[in-house]
């Protein structure tokens, strides 16, 4: 038995199958028998494709966006940008002057530029609004400031103007940043820089004042307690830093610190209480002091101080 099976593994023949034989006709057995034949396949051409549409439309959509050749060539010495150029001659801050570059209001060397980020050489002629204009270097001055002087232009011959101590101190056309009137005394800068005037007339600034503020009456402990927590005045909520009695003065010495430069703040605050302000004198302004600074004088900012306010 071993031998048959041997031979039939090497003659490669079939053993008989046990299996039943298949009923499935074969083709040619169909047709003998007269079967319907199967129906060929039908031929079948190439897919169609199906355009694209959105990647076709895509290109033709899409702004291709030219170089600006004025961003990516270095600032060389000297230049600025035209938006800086204007808001240094102080006509406006940087951001008005963006939308007039943008309106075509602006012209350099005969030629309307309404590129942001123009750089202009020493020696353009930039015109701006019909305007030839001329730069001026930023100034910084702090004075403290006397009494019967106010920062209002409407106050007739009775009290003179803040400027008037700062005569002399520059050519530039500045400006006081803030107001005061005449019974306010203390620190009150001066600038042609017109972002940093905007920046700390700002409702939402953060830096801090302080201010010794001179009662008519001693303040109660309940109602400095209450100025502390804040108020609502006008509509609006006004938060204190701080406020405490001045050491070695009587209670109506109050020192208050607070962000506003609104002096009228201020004088709103101790009246809401029924108190009378004699007297408000602004002692410290962003980090700026009165110290070596007597009441009249004035001085020009250190560099460090500049960077300072320009960070606060």
């Amino acid at each position: 038995m071993n031998n048959k099976e041997g031979n039939n593994k090497r003659g490669g023949s079939r053993p008989n199958s046990s299996r039943p034989s298949s009923n499935k006709p074969t083709r040619g057995g169909a047709e003998r028998s007269g079967a319907k034949p199967a129906m060929p396949k039908r031929a079948q051409g190439p897919k169609k494709v199906k355009p694209n549409t959105k990647a076709a439309e895509a290109p033709a959509n899409k702004v291709e966006k030219k170089p600006n050749p004025t961003a990516k060539r270095p600032k060389a010495k000297d230049e600025i940008r035209l938006n800086k150029y204007i808001s240094n001659s102080g006509v406006c801050s940087r951001r008005d002057a963006d939308i007039y570059i943008q309106s075509g209001n602006v012209k350099v060397n005969g030629v309307p530029v309404t590129e942001m980020g123009y750089l202009v050489k020493p020696g353009d002629d930039v015109n701006f609004d019909g305007v030839k204009l001329t730069p001026e270097k930023k100034v910084y001055i702090l004075l403290n400031k006397p009494k019967n002087f106010t920062t209002a232009l409407d106050e007739g011959q009775e009290y003179r103007n803040v400027l008037e101590l700062v005569k002399g101190s520059t050519t530039a056309k500045i400006a006081a940043v803030g107001r005061m009137d005449k019974n306010t005394t203390g620190l009150l800068l001066f600038t042609n820089d017109t972002d940093m005037i905007r920046k700390f007339t700002l409702p939402n600034q953060k830096s801090s004042k302080i201010y010794q503020v001179s009662l008519d009456k001693n303040l109660k402990f309940e109602d400095l307690e209450k100025i502390n927590k804040g108020l609502v005045l006008d509509g609006h909520r006004v938060f204190v830093e701080e406020v405490s009695y001045i050491e070695g003065e009587a209670k109506s010495e109050i020192g208050l610190k607070l962000k506003t430069s609104n002096v009228k703040v201020v004088r709103a605050i101790f009246e809401h209480f029924d108190y009378d302000v004699l007297r408000i004198d602004r002692v410290a302004f962003a980090g700026l002091t009165k110290k070596n600074l007597p009441r009249g004088n004035w001085r020009l900012l250190t560099e460090q101080e500049i960077i300072n306010l320009k960070n606060t």
